[in-house]
């Protein structure tokens, strides 16, 4: 596999060379200065508001073109001066947009909200920002005063002290200890290769990384509890002093959810753990174990096909895939594939990894390290769902209303997967390639689905328990966990108690109520991809009319559109019955396959 300019991104379709990136910038900050201008001011008249809004929308049509321009010079070659030089200085441009539109929110914020709408009903060209304007005023109720808001802004670095004390702790100052590898050689286990050895075929080598993991964090158990704690407690007080019923309202509203959409969540799977410990129960039998472990859940038993896929192919297999979205969809991919939106093959000191990136007025730009995996064709399938959201939006939108909130971040690019493994299922004639897809699928479903689920009733049992004035000990957070393993998995497991420590190893854990929100998505993305299979063209329409939205309504009324609830036990139920289907859908394969 070569690296040709075709598959390269071509970053002059932001700036054609680095005089008009220089001249860009420069026009920004001279539109800064003038929004400063406005500090005092930006609510005394409809019309100070329409242009403090006008200039913001050009300035950050500006910033986001130099941003880009920075960072994905960067990450071609992360070790070059120069592309180091750039990002830093559009990192250093980042900070000085928020500073110098930092007044611009409060002002709105504390003005005559009455007067405020007023503003909106006479002057129809604030329609443009309306959904911003009100969102600013609707959050009110949960600012409070500038000398308050000033005293909780000073104490902000204080209350990002746990996690930064967890990740130098964790990542700089644990050695894990060496194990014996399969080649019979000492070697050290790290964070990072841990999932190497958990799916090593060789039972020792998995043993061996488990029990040396969770040795290191319960030697350090109470130390992480505290810093939990600490986190949870300055969640929960921040709770508190906003307003808000609970430290699970105040992470939800922030979403654009509610809690009965982590509520609803959670109950249905505790209807439904019977499904997840049969997949545990075939996974028993497919690895012809007696006794099935936690450290043997990840070894996948269907054999790594060695065989290979070109990018031509992959591309050829994506698109084939997903022209079920119809002619428009498929004639942007086309533009992505034949346009140089695709940065494709790994190359010396390139950011490793995968993501899309939007850019406003431009095109989206996708970065993937392709070595001819089946696993990059999903990654490739998956990017493409981001850019193809971003893309829509960013067409339909002002730049301030075209970012999508993560409630729904997720949905298109799971979607697009979704969809890949239905054709790639489709057109499978031999019954180990299907199962091994089909296998693949399911773990995918129980890792984001199940797993993060249980992650997310673990968050919120801790912040009840905290609000309710509950002093908690390392060996209490244990237990919690120890027994949703215990809940979630079934008695097919040998839950080992080990695994009690888990829960200190979780970086997610510190962004409160983060982890529900894979499962929402992917809930949301196995509806819609779904409903696309069985009902086709009118459905796309829905959908595609969905994504053009951005974030110009709420995350949960979008989702309504493509007649998704969140708020409704149905939702996670065609989850459910989606994972039960193929679970059946794999015994059968594995039926053939013994014949």
């Amino acid at each position: 596999m070569t690296n040709s300019e075709n598959t390269q991104w071509d970053l002059t379709d932001i700036f054609t060379n680095p005089e008009e990136f220089k001249t860009t910038k420069q026009t920004l900050l001279n539109e800064l200065k003038q929004i400063e201008q406005y500090k005092g001011k930006v609510t005394n008249s409809a019309q100070n508001l329409l242009e403090i809004y006008e200039l913001y929308e050009k300035a950050l049509q500006k910033f986001e073109k130099l941003y880009a321009y920075g960072m994905l010079t960067y990450h071609l070659d992360m070790a070059n001066q120069e592309g180091i030089r750039l990002f830093k200085e559009v990192e250093a441009l980042s900070t000085e947009i928020k500073t110098a539109t930092s007044f611009i929110t409060p002002e709105i914020t504390y003005a005559n909200e009455k007067q405020i709408k007023e503003y909106l009903s006479t002057m129809p060209e604030l329609k443009r920002y309306k959904r911003d304007i009100l969102d600013t005023l609707e959050k009110k109720k949960h600012i409070l005063s500038q000398q308050e808001e000033n005293l909780l802004a000073n104490y902000a670095e204080l209350f990002s002290s746990p996690e930064n004390v967890f990740d130098v702790l964790t990542n700089a100052e644990f050695k894990l200890g060496t194990l014996t590898n399969e080649k019979g050689e000492e070697v050290e286990l790290t964070d990072s290769n841990y999932t190497v050895y958990l799916k090593s075929k060789n039972e020792s080598v998995r043993k061996q990384a488990f029990t040396l993991m969770y040795k290191k964090y319960a030697e350090f158990i109470n130390t992480i509890t505290e810093l939990y704690l600490a986190n949870v407690k300055a969640d929960v007080t921040t709770a508190k002093i906003r307003n808000y019923h609970s430290s699970l309202e105040k992470a939800v509203i922030h979403d654009d959810a509610t809690p009965k959409v982590y509520e609803t969540l959670i109950q249905t799977i505790h209807n439904h753990f019977s499904v997840n410990h049969e997949f545990m129960e075939l996974k028993k039998k497919l690895l012809h174990k007696s006794d099935f472990h936690l450290y043997d859940l990840y070894v996948n038993p269907f054999e790594e096909e060695n065989e290979k896929i070109s990018f031509d192919q992959a591309k050829e297999e994506i698109l084939s895939a997903l022209s079920i979205m119809g002619t428009e969809y498929t004639n942007q991919l086309q533009q992505a594939f034949a346009k140089r939106w695709i940065d494709v093959y790994p190359n010396n000191n390139k950011r490793g990894g995968a993501y899309s990136l939007g850019v406003y007025g431009i095109h989206p730009y996708v970065l993937t390290n392709f070595v001819g995996k089946k696993q990059d064709v999903s990654t490739i399938a998956h990017e493409l769902g981001h850019s193809m959201h971003s893309y829509y939006a960013n067409q339909t939108q002002n730049i301030i209303d075209a970012n999508y909130t993560i409630l729904v971040a997720e949905v298109a690019s799971t979607v697009n997967e979704l969809l890949l493994s239905h054709a790639q299922l489709q057109k499978e004639t031999d019954p180990k390639k299907k199962a091994t897809i089909l296998y693949e699928l399911l773990e995918m479903i129980r890792a984001t689905f199940f797993r993060q689920s249980m992650f997310a009733e673990f968050e919120k049992i801790v912040h009840e328990k905290t609000e309710q004035g509950e002093m908690l000990s390392s060996e209490d957070l244990n237990h919690i966990y120890y027994e949703l393993n215990q809940e979630y998995f079934g008695n097919q497991m040998v839950i080992d108690t080990e695994i009690q420590y888990e829960w200190a190893r979780i970086p997610h854990f510190y962004s409160n109520f983060y982890v529900y929100k894979y499962a929402t998505g992917i809930s949301s993305a196995i509806s819609i991809s779904t409903k696309i299979i069985e009902q086709g063209e009118s459905f796309v329409k829905r959908y595609l009319e969905m994504l053009k939205q951005g974030c110009s309504r709420k995350s949960i009324d979008l989702l309504k559109m493509v007649d998704v609830d969140l708020e409704s036990p149905e939702t996670y139920q065609l989850t459910i019955d989606f994972y039960q289907k193929k679970i059946e859908e794999l015994k059968n394969c594995l039926a053939h396959i013994d014949k």
